[in-house]
Protein backbone atom coordinates (compact mmCIF):
# COMPACT_ATOMS: atom_id res chain seq x y z
CA UNK A 1 0.00 0.00 0.00
CA UNK A 2 1.42 3.19 -0.99
CA UNK A 3 1.32 5.95 2.03
CA UNK A 4 3.38 8.47 1.02
CA UNK A 5 5.61 9.37 -1.92
CA UNK A 6 8.51 9.01 0.32
CA UNK A 7 8.30 5.40 2.16
CA UNK A 8 6.16 2.26 1.87
CA UNK A 9 4.02 0.35 4.27
CA UNK A 10 4.74 -3.37 2.94
CA UNK A 11 3.35 -5.15 6.21
CA UNK A 12 1.43 -3.74 9.26
CA UNK A 13 -0.72 -1.19 10.25
CA UNK A 14 -0.04 2.41 12.17
CA UNK A 15 -2.80 1.83 14.80
CA UNK A 16 -3.87 5.32 13.75
CA UNK A 17 -0.46 6.78 16.06
CA UNK A 18 0.67 9.63 15.78
CA UNK A 19 3.98 8.92 17.06
CA UNK A 20 4.05 6.47 14.61
CA UNK A 21 2.94 8.54 11.43
CA UNK A 22 5.48 11.14 12.60
CA UNK A 23 8.58 8.56 12.81
CA UNK A 24 7.83 7.49 9.56
CA UNK A 25 7.99 10.92 8.20
CA UNK A 26 11.22 11.04 9.94
CA UNK A 27 12.70 8.10 8.26
CA UNK A 28 11.67 9.60 4.85
CA UNK A 29 13.39 12.41 5.66
CA UNK A 30 16.44 10.79 7.05
CA UNK A 31 18.56 12.01 3.92
CA UNK A 32 17.76 15.97 4.72
CA UNK A 33 19.51 15.36 8.30
CA UNK A 34 22.34 17.90 9.29
CA UNK A 35 23.93 14.91 10.42
CA UNK A 36 26.30 13.22 7.30
CA UNK A 37 26.45 9.57 8.26
CA UNK A 38 22.38 9.62 9.16
CA UNK A 39 22.26 10.65 5.52
CA UNK A 40 22.99 7.18 4.17
CA UNK A 41 22.13 5.04 7.36
CA UNK A 42 19.33 3.31 5.89
CA UNK A 43 19.53 1.35 2.40
CA UNK A 44 16.43 2.96 0.57
CA UNK A 45 16.17 -0.59 -1.60
CA UNK A 46 16.23 -3.04 1.35
CA UNK A 47 12.78 -3.48 4.01
CA UNK A 48 13.05 -2.07 7.52
CA UNK A 49 11.37 -3.15 10.44
CA UNK A 50 9.94 -1.07 12.88
CA UNK A 51 8.65 -2.03 16.25
CA UNK A 52 7.23 0.18 19.51
CA UNK A 53 6.59 -0.26 22.92
CA UNK A 54 5.15 2.34 25.21
CA UNK A 55 6.27 3.22 28.94
CA UNK A 56 4.31 2.48 31.80
CA UNK A 57 2.91 4.33 35.08
CA UNK A 58 2.96 2.06 37.80
CA UNK A 59 -0.84 2.27 39.33
CA UNK A 60 -0.35 -0.18 42.28
CA UNK A 61 2.27 -2.62 43.00
CA UNK A 62 5.50 -0.89 42.16
CA UNK A 63 8.56 -2.41 44.10
CA UNK A 64 6.75 -5.53 45.02
CA UNK A 65 6.92 -7.26 41.51
CA UNK A 66 10.54 -8.67 42.81
CA UNK A 67 8.52 -10.23 46.15
CA UNK A 68 5.86 -11.84 43.93
CA UNK A 69 2.85 -9.40 44.26
CA UNK A 70 0.06 -8.13 41.80
CA UNK A 71 0.72 -5.23 40.06
CA UNK A 72 -1.45 -3.03 37.62
CA UNK A 73 0.12 -1.07 35.06
CA UNK A 74 -1.37 1.50 32.57
CA UNK A 75 0.73 1.56 29.11
CA UNK A 76 0.80 4.95 28.46
CA UNK A 77 1.00 7.18 25.38
CA UNK A 78 4.65 7.99 24.96
CA UNK A 79 6.88 5.08 23.94
CA UNK A 80 10.13 4.02 21.77
CA UNK A 81 9.93 3.17 18.54
CA UNK A 82 12.85 1.32 16.75
CA UNK A 83 13.85 0.97 12.87
CA UNK A 84 16.17 -1.64 12.13
CA UNK A 85 17.57 -3.41 8.97
CA UNK A 86 19.95 -6.17 8.45
CA UNK A 87 23.17 -5.43 7.11
CA UNK A 88 25.75 -7.71 4.84
CA UNK A 89 28.58 -6.98 7.42
CA UNK A 90 28.84 -8.26 11.10
CA UNK A 91 28.19 -5.02 12.75
CA UNK A 92 25.78 -3.36 14.91
CA UNK A 93 25.21 0.24 14.00
CA UNK A 94 23.33 1.89 16.71
CA UNK A 95 22.10 5.26 16.42
CA UNK A 96 19.56 7.27 18.79
CA UNK A 97 17.59 10.42 18.29
CA UNK A 98 16.74 12.87 20.91
CA UNK A 99 13.34 14.86 20.21
CA UNK A 100 14.53 17.68 22.81
CA UNK A 101 17.69 18.87 21.26
CA UNK A 102 18.18 16.73 18.17
CA UNK A 103 21.27 14.58 19.80
CA UNK A 104 22.59 11.94 17.42
CA UNK A 105 24.33 9.36 19.80
CA UNK A 106 26.03 6.89 17.54
CA UNK A 107 27.99 3.33 18.47
CA UNK A 108 29.41 0.82 16.39
CA UNK A 109 30.11 -2.40 17.40
CA UNK A 110 30.83 -6.03 15.52
CA UNK A 111 28.58 -8.45 16.90
CA UNK A 112 32.37 -10.61 17.03
CA UNK A 113 32.68 -8.08 20.11
CA UNK A 114 29.78 -10.35 21.45
CA UNK A 115 31.57 -14.13 20.62
CA UNK A 116 34.44 -15.77 21.54
CA UNK A 117 35.43 -19.18 19.96
CA UNK A 118 32.37 -18.81 18.18
CA UNK A 119 30.59 -18.66 21.23
CA UNK A 120 28.69 -16.18 23.21
CA UNK A 121 30.79 -13.78 25.68
CA UNK A 122 29.48 -14.32 29.38
CA UNK A 123 27.23 -11.50 30.71
CA UNK A 124 29.85 -10.04 33.49
CA UNK A 125 32.33 -9.30 30.26
CA UNK A 126 29.89 -7.56 28.31
CA UNK A 127 28.84 -5.72 31.43
CA UNK A 128 31.79 -4.26 31.86
CA UNK A 129 32.37 -3.47 28.33
CA UNK A 130 29.52 -1.06 28.67
CA UNK A 131 30.60 0.26 31.61
CA UNK A 132 34.09 1.11 30.89
CA UNK A 133 33.21 4.40 28.34
CA UNK A 134 29.99 6.41 29.97
CA UNK A 135 29.49 7.48 26.01
CA UNK A 136 28.58 3.86 25.40
CA UNK A 137 26.60 3.02 28.76
CA UNK A 138 23.08 3.72 26.70
CA UNK A 139 24.00 0.98 23.78
CA UNK A 140 24.13 -1.84 26.28
CA UNK A 141 19.87 -1.75 26.42
CA UNK A 142 20.21 -1.86 22.73
CA UNK A 143 23.35 -4.19 21.77
CA UNK A 144 22.18 -6.52 24.86
CA UNK A 145 19.25 -7.82 23.14
CA UNK A 146 21.74 -9.50 21.05
CA UNK A 147 23.83 -10.83 23.48
CA UNK A 148 20.69 -12.46 25.38
CA UNK A 149 19.61 -13.95 22.53
CA UNK A 150 22.67 -15.42 21.76
CA UNK A 151 22.88 -17.20 25.02
CA UNK A 152 19.52 -17.69 26.29
CA UNK A 153 18.29 -19.28 22.49
CA UNK A 154 21.11 -20.23 20.73
CA UNK A 155 20.25 -17.82 18.43
CA UNK A 156 23.29 -17.09 15.85
CA UNK A 157 23.44 -13.53 13.31
CA UNK A 158 25.31 -13.74 10.28
CA UNK A 159 24.45 -10.59 9.67
CA UNK A 160 24.78 -7.17 11.68
CA UNK A 161 22.25 -4.24 11.42
CA UNK A 162 21.46 -0.90 11.39
CA UNK A 163 19.36 0.15 14.82
CA UNK A 164 17.71 4.04 15.23
CA UNK A 165 16.11 4.74 18.36
CA UNK A 166 13.70 7.59 18.65
CA UNK A 167 11.67 7.83 22.04
CA UNK A 168 9.38 9.78 23.70
CA UNK A 169 9.58 8.12 26.90
CA UNK A 170 11.33 10.48 29.05
CA UNK A 171 14.83 9.30 30.82
CA UNK A 172 14.63 9.46 34.98
CA UNK A 173 10.89 10.07 35.22
CA UNK A 174 9.90 6.77 36.74
CA UNK A 175 7.60 5.67 33.48
CA UNK A 176 10.53 3.03 32.66
CA UNK A 177 12.12 4.07 29.18
CA UNK A 178 14.79 1.61 29.77
CA UNK A 179 12.06 -1.15 29.53
CA UNK A 180 10.69 0.60 26.22
CA UNK A 181 13.71 0.73 24.88
CA UNK A 182 14.61 -3.03 25.42
CA UNK A 183 11.58 -4.22 24.12
CA UNK A 184 10.65 -2.44 21.07
CA UNK A 185 14.46 -3.47 20.14
CA UNK A 186 13.88 -7.23 20.55
CA UNK A 187 10.48 -6.78 18.77
CA UNK A 188 12.21 -5.65 16.18
CA UNK A 189 15.17 -8.08 16.22
CA UNK A 190 12.90 -11.02 16.55
CA UNK A 191 10.56 -9.89 13.12
CA UNK A 192 13.52 -8.96 11.49
CA UNK A 193 15.51 -12.44 11.89
CA UNK A 194 12.48 -13.84 12.07
CA UNK A 195 12.90 -15.15 15.25
CA UNK A 196 9.79 -16.95 17.14
CA UNK A 197 9.28 -15.32 20.41
CA UNK A 198 5.99 -14.89 22.77
CA UNK A 199 5.37 -11.04 24.56
CA UNK A 200 5.63 -12.60 27.98
CA UNK A 201 9.07 -14.50 26.84
CA UNK A 202 10.37 -10.84 24.66
CA UNK A 203 9.41 -9.56 28.38
CA UNK A 204 11.86 -11.83 30.11
CA UNK A 205 14.65 -11.80 28.00
CA UNK A 206 14.73 -8.44 28.08
CA UNK A 207 14.20 -8.22 32.13
CA UNK A 208 17.80 -10.39 31.49
CA UNK A 209 19.00 -7.58 29.00
CA UNK A 210 18.39 -5.01 32.41
CA UNK A 211 19.70 -7.41 35.23
CA UNK A 212 22.79 -9.19 33.58
CA UNK A 213 24.20 -6.54 30.29
CA UNK A 214 23.08 -3.21 32.10
CA UNK A 215 23.23 -4.46 35.68
CA UNK A 216 20.33 -3.00 37.09
CA UNK A 217 18.24 -5.04 39.33
CA UNK A 218 14.54 -4.47 38.35
CA UNK A 219 12.10 -6.86 38.87
CA UNK A 220 9.98 -8.02 35.51
CA UNK A 221 6.54 -5.28 35.65
CA UNK A 222 8.17 -2.76 33.39
CA UNK A 223 8.77 -4.98 30.67
CA UNK A 224 5.45 -7.11 30.68
CA UNK A 225 3.74 -3.89 30.48
CA UNK A 226 5.42 -2.83 27.80
CA UNK A 227 5.25 -6.00 25.75
CA UNK A 228 2.00 -7.05 26.94
CA UNK A 229 -0.35 -4.17 27.87
CA UNK A 230 -3.35 -2.96 26.02
CA UNK A 231 -4.33 0.57 25.34
CA UNK A 232 -6.44 1.95 28.20
CA UNK A 233 -6.44 -0.96 30.29
CA UNK A 234 -4.41 -2.14 33.55
CA UNK A 235 -2.44 -5.04 33.02
CA UNK A 236 -2.58 -7.72 36.36
CA UNK A 237 0.38 -9.62 36.19
CA UNK A 238 1.20 -11.93 39.05
CA UNK A 239 5.01 -11.57 39.34
CA UNK A 240 5.90 -15.55 40.35
CA UNK A 241 7.70 -14.49 38.02
CA UNK A 242 5.53 -13.42 35.30
CA UNK A 243 1.79 -14.62 35.19
CA UNK A 244 -0.79 -12.79 33.12
CA UNK A 245 -4.16 -12.11 34.78
CA UNK A 246 -5.52 -10.44 32.13
CA UNK A 247 -6.68 -6.43 32.23
CA UNK A 248 -8.73 -4.22 34.23
CA UNK A 249 -10.42 -1.57 31.82
CA UNK A 250 -10.72 1.77 33.55
CA UNK A 251 -14.08 2.50 34.25
CA UNK A 252 -15.67 5.26 31.87
CA UNK A 253 -16.12 7.94 34.87
CA UNK A 254 -12.20 7.39 36.34
CA UNK A 255 -8.81 8.67 34.67
CA UNK A 256 -5.17 8.04 35.91
CA UNK A 257 -2.42 10.59 35.38
CA UNK A 258 1.17 10.63 36.10
CA UNK A 259 2.34 14.05 37.23
CA UNK A 260 6.56 14.22 36.88
CA UNK A 261 8.50 15.64 40.06
CA UNK A 262 11.62 16.58 38.50
CA UNK A 263 13.56 14.62 40.98
CA UNK A 264 15.57 12.41 38.91
CA UNK A 265 14.56 8.46 39.57
CA UNK A 266 17.20 5.93 38.87
CA UNK A 267 16.44 2.28 39.10
CA UNK A 268 20.49 1.35 39.70
CA UNK A 269 20.44 3.94 42.10
CA UNK A 270 21.97 2.78 45.72
CA UNK A 271 18.40 3.56 47.57
CA UNK A 272 16.06 1.01 45.43
CA UNK A 273 19.27 -1.79 45.40
CA UNK A 274 19.58 -1.54 48.94
CA UNK A 275 16.15 -1.54 49.62
CA UNK A 276 15.60 -4.56 47.26
CA UNK A 277 18.45 -6.16 49.02
CA UNK A 278 16.67 -5.30 52.44
CA UNK A 279 13.35 -6.97 51.43
CA UNK A 280 15.72 -10.25 50.76
CA UNK A 281 17.29 -10.03 53.56
CA UNK A 282 13.95 -10.45 55.47
CA UNK A 283 13.28 -13.42 53.59
CA UNK A 284 16.03 -14.83 54.28
CA UNK A 285 15.33 -14.37 58.20
CA UNK A 286 11.89 -15.03 57.93
CA UNK A 287 12.76 -18.79 56.22
CA UNK A 288 14.83 -19.35 59.47
CA UNK A 289 12.47 -18.52 61.78
CA UNK A 290 9.81 -20.63 59.77
CA UNK A 291 12.43 -23.66 59.76
CA UNK A 292 12.36 -23.46 56.08
CA UNK A 293 15.39 -25.92 55.02
CA UNK A 294 18.39 -23.03 53.23
CA UNK A 295 20.94 -24.48 51.43
CA UNK A 296 23.97 -22.17 51.09
CA UNK A 297 26.92 -22.92 48.47
CA UNK A 298 30.21 -20.50 48.55
CA UNK A 299 28.22 -17.57 46.93
CA UNK A 300 24.34 -18.32 46.57
CA UNK A 301 21.73 -19.49 49.01
CA UNK A 302 18.49 -21.65 47.75
CA UNK A 303 15.49 -22.35 49.78
CA UNK A 304 12.97 -24.77 49.65
CA UNK A 305 9.85 -23.00 50.73
CA UNK A 306 6.75 -25.03 49.86
CA UNK A 307 4.62 -22.60 52.27
CA UNK A 308 4.88 -19.16 50.01
CA UNK A 309 6.36 -20.51 46.64
CA UNK A 310 9.85 -18.39 47.50
CA UNK A 311 7.87 -15.32 47.50
CA UNK A 312 6.64 -12.67 50.06
CA UNK A 313 3.70 -11.32 49.02
CA UNK A 314 2.12 -14.70 49.73
CA UNK A 315 2.68 -14.18 53.63
CA UNK A 316 -0.47 -13.00 54.47
CA UNK A 317 0.08 -9.86 56.70
CA UNK A 318 -1.91 -11.33 59.80
CA UNK A 319 0.88 -14.01 59.99
CA UNK A 320 3.86 -11.78 59.13
CA UNK A 321 2.47 -10.05 62.20
CA UNK A 322 2.03 -12.64 64.36
CA UNK A 323 4.88 -14.97 63.84
CA UNK A 324 8.05 -12.68 62.21
CA UNK A 325 7.68 -9.14 62.02
CA UNK A 326 8.67 -8.15 65.59
CA UNK A 327 11.57 -11.08 65.49
CA UNK A 328 12.98 -8.90 62.13
CA UNK A 329 15.78 -6.14 62.41
CA UNK A 330 14.73 -2.23 61.75
CA UNK A 331 18.24 -2.14 60.35
CA UNK A 332 21.15 -4.45 60.25
CA UNK A 333 24.56 -4.21 59.13
CA UNK A 334 25.63 -6.36 55.51
CA UNK A 335 28.31 -7.52 57.94
CA UNK A 336 26.39 -8.96 60.64
CA UNK A 337 23.84 -10.54 57.88
CA UNK A 338 26.39 -11.98 56.13
CA UNK A 339 27.89 -13.40 59.28
CA UNK A 340 24.70 -14.98 60.59
CA UNK A 341 23.11 -15.85 57.15
CA UNK A 342 25.52 -16.56 54.45
CA UNK A 343 23.16 -14.46 51.34
CA UNK A 344 20.05 -13.99 49.99
CA UNK A 345 18.17 -16.07 47.29
CA UNK A 346 18.70 -12.54 44.79
CA UNK A 347 20.49 -12.72 42.55
CA UNK A 348 21.10 -9.55 41.38
CA UNK A 349 21.32 -7.43 44.32
CA UNK A 350 24.38 -7.99 46.56
CA UNK A 351 24.38 -7.32 50.42
CA UNK A 352 27.49 -4.89 50.98
CA UNK A 353 29.37 -5.77 54.09
CA UNK A 354 29.81 -1.69 54.95
CA UNK A 355 26.01 -0.67 54.18
CA UNK A 356 23.39 -1.42 56.26
CA UNK A 357 20.40 -1.44 55.10
CA UNK A 358 16.24 -0.94 56.16
CA UNK A 359 14.89 -5.15 56.92
CA UNK A 360 11.58 -4.93 58.81
CA UNK A 361 10.20 -1.45 56.78
CA UNK A 362 11.14 -3.08 53.27
CA UNK A 363 10.31 -6.78 54.17
CA UNK A 364 6.55 -5.33 55.52
CA UNK A 365 5.95 -3.36 52.36
CA UNK A 366 6.70 -6.64 50.37
CA UNK A 367 4.02 -7.99 52.47
CA UNK A 368 1.53 -5.78 52.70
CA UNK A 369 1.46 -4.26 49.24
CA UNK A 370 0.48 -7.74 47.59
CA UNK A 371 -2.47 -7.39 50.01
CA UNK A 372 -3.14 -3.38 49.04
CA UNK A 373 -3.36 -3.99 45.32
CA UNK A 374 -5.18 -6.86 45.59
CA UNK A 375 -7.68 -5.01 47.52
CA UNK A 376 -7.50 -1.85 45.16
CA UNK A 377 -8.29 -4.37 42.03
CA UNK A 378 -11.15 -5.36 43.64
CA UNK A 379 -12.63 -2.00 43.80
CA UNK A 380 -11.59 -1.46 40.74
CA UNK A 381 -13.56 -4.28 38.96
CA UNK A 382 -16.41 -3.71 40.94
CA UNK A 383 -16.93 0.16 39.49
CA UNK A 384 -18.21 -0.99 36.14
CA UNK A 385 -20.54 -3.25 38.31
CA UNK A 386 -21.82 -0.49 40.24
CA UNK A 387 -19.85 3.10 40.51
CA UNK A 388 -19.26 3.61 44.61
CA UNK A 389 -17.68 7.22 45.43
CA UNK A 390 -17.46 5.45 48.79
CA UNK A 391 -15.03 2.41 47.25
CA UNK A 392 -13.07 5.28 45.04
CA UNK A 393 -11.91 6.92 48.21
CA UNK A 394 -10.99 3.43 49.31
CA UNK A 395 -8.87 3.02 46.38
CA UNK A 396 -7.73 6.18 46.89
CA UNK A 397 -6.62 5.59 50.39
CA UNK A 398 -4.71 2.18 49.52
CA UNK A 399 -2.64 4.56 47.24
CA UNK A 400 -1.73 6.68 50.10
CA UNK A 401 -1.01 3.92 52.35
CA UNK A 402 1.45 2.77 49.58
CA UNK A 403 3.09 6.02 49.57
CA UNK A 404 3.40 6.18 53.09
CA UNK A 405 4.73 2.66 53.12
CA UNK A 406 7.28 3.91 50.12
CA UNK A 407 8.22 6.35 52.79
CA UNK A 408 8.95 4.04 55.32
CA UNK A 409 11.39 2.22 53.13
CA UNK A 410 13.31 5.01 52.35
CA UNK A 411 12.12 5.99 48.58
CA UNK A 412 10.24 9.09 49.42
CA UNK A 413 11.45 12.37 48.18
CA UNK A 414 10.54 15.62 49.07
CA UNK A 415 9.00 16.30 45.45
CA UNK A 416 6.46 13.49 45.45
CA UNK A 417 5.54 14.34 48.87
CA UNK A 418 4.25 17.49 47.76
CA UNK A 419 2.55 16.19 44.91
CA UNK A 420 1.02 13.55 46.60
CA UNK A 421 -0.25 16.19 49.71
CA UNK A 422 -1.44 18.36 47.48
CA UNK A 423 -4.06 15.62 46.25
CA UNK A 424 -4.63 14.71 49.42
CA UNK A 425 -5.51 18.51 49.93
CA UNK A 426 -7.75 18.42 47.05
CA UNK A 427 -9.37 15.84 48.06
CA UNK A 428 -12.19 13.41 46.67
CA UNK A 429 -14.68 16.28 46.88
CA UNK A 430 -12.95 17.75 43.77
CA UNK A 431 -12.83 14.42 42.26
CA UNK A 432 -8.87 13.71 42.84
CA UNK A 433 -9.19 10.20 45.06
CA UNK A 434 -5.45 9.32 46.17
CA UNK A 435 -2.15 9.19 44.87
CA UNK A 436 1.24 7.31 45.11
CA UNK A 437 4.58 7.69 44.05
CA UNK A 438 5.63 4.95 41.52
CA UNK A 439 7.96 2.64 39.96
CA UNK A 440 11.16 2.46 42.06
CA UNK A 441 10.71 5.52 44.16
CA UNK A 442 12.99 7.58 45.55
CA UNK A 443 11.60 10.63 43.08
CA UNK A 444 9.94 10.42 39.30
CA UNK A 445 6.56 10.28 38.78
CA UNK A 446 3.46 10.38 40.85
CA UNK A 447 0.19 8.26 40.10
CA UNK A 448 -3.17 10.15 40.61
CA UNK A 449 -6.33 8.09 40.69
CA UNK A 450 -9.34 10.57 39.91
CA UNK A 451 -12.52 11.42 38.10
CA UNK A 452 -12.67 12.24 34.41
CA UNK A 453 -13.79 15.41 35.38
CA UNK A 454 -11.05 16.17 37.79
CA UNK A 455 -8.82 17.57 34.53
CA UNK A 456 -8.67 21.18 35.46
CA UNK A 457 -7.92 20.32 39.64
CA UNK A 458 -4.72 18.11 38.19
CA UNK A 459 -3.86 20.99 36.38
CA UNK A 460 -4.12 23.27 39.77
CA UNK A 461 -2.42 20.82 41.94
CA UNK A 462 0.68 20.76 38.83
CA UNK A 463 0.78 24.54 38.48
CA UNK A 464 0.58 25.04 42.57
CA UNK A 465 3.78 22.12 42.13
CA UNK A 466 5.72 24.52 39.46
CA UNK A 467 5.08 27.66 41.88
CA UNK A 468 6.24 26.19 44.53
CA UNK A 469 9.50 24.60 43.10
CA UNK A 470 10.00 26.52 39.78
CA UNK A 471 9.80 23.46 38.25
CA UNK A 472 6.92 22.93 35.92
CA UNK A 473 5.83 19.19 36.02
CA UNK A 474 4.87 17.31 32.34
CA UNK A 475 1.62 15.59 33.00
CA UNK A 476 1.22 11.86 31.73
CA UNK A 477 -2.01 11.30 30.37
CA UNK A 478 -3.61 8.33 28.08
CA UNK A 479 -2.33 5.59 26.91
CA UNK A 480 -1.63 3.12 23.92
CA UNK A 481 -1.03 -0.49 23.21
CA UNK A 482 1.94 -2.41 24.04
CA UNK A 483 4.69 -3.95 21.49
CA UNK A 484 2.50 -7.24 20.74
CA UNK A 485 -0.48 -5.46 19.92
CA UNK A 486 1.18 -3.12 17.85
CA UNK A 487 2.79 -5.89 15.92
CA UNK A 488 5.38 -4.70 13.41
CA UNK A 489 5.62 -2.34 10.09
CA UNK A 490 7.44 -3.77 7.22
CA UNK A 491 8.15 -0.55 5.00
CA UNK A 492 10.82 0.48 2.51
CA UNK A 493 12.08 4.48 1.69
CA UNK A 494 11.78 5.49 -1.86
Amino acid sequence: MRVKADYEIIRGDTHGLADVSEFLGMLSRLHEHAVPELRTFFDPQSEITIARAPGRLDVMGGIADYSGSLVLELPIAEATLVALQKQDAPQLKLVSLSETDDRVLSFDMPLADFTRDGEPVEYDEARKYFKRDETRQWAAYVAGVFLVLMRELGVRFDRGAGVLISSRVPEGKGVSSSAALEVATMSAVAAAFNISIEPREIALLCQRVENLVVGAPCGVMDQMTAACGEADQLLALICQPAELLGTIQLPEDLAVWGIDSGVRHSIGGGDYGSVRAGTFMGYRIIAELAGLSVEQTSDRVAIEDTRWRGYLANLSPPEFEEHFAAKLPDRMSGEEFLSRYGGTVDPVTRVTPGRTYSVRAATAHAVYESFRVQQFADLLRRQHERPDHEEKIAMGRLMYESHASYSACGLGSSGTDLIVDSVRSAGADQGLFGAKITGGGSGGTVAVLGNQTAEKVLHEVANSYGKLTAYQPYIFRGSSPGSAAFGHLAVRLS
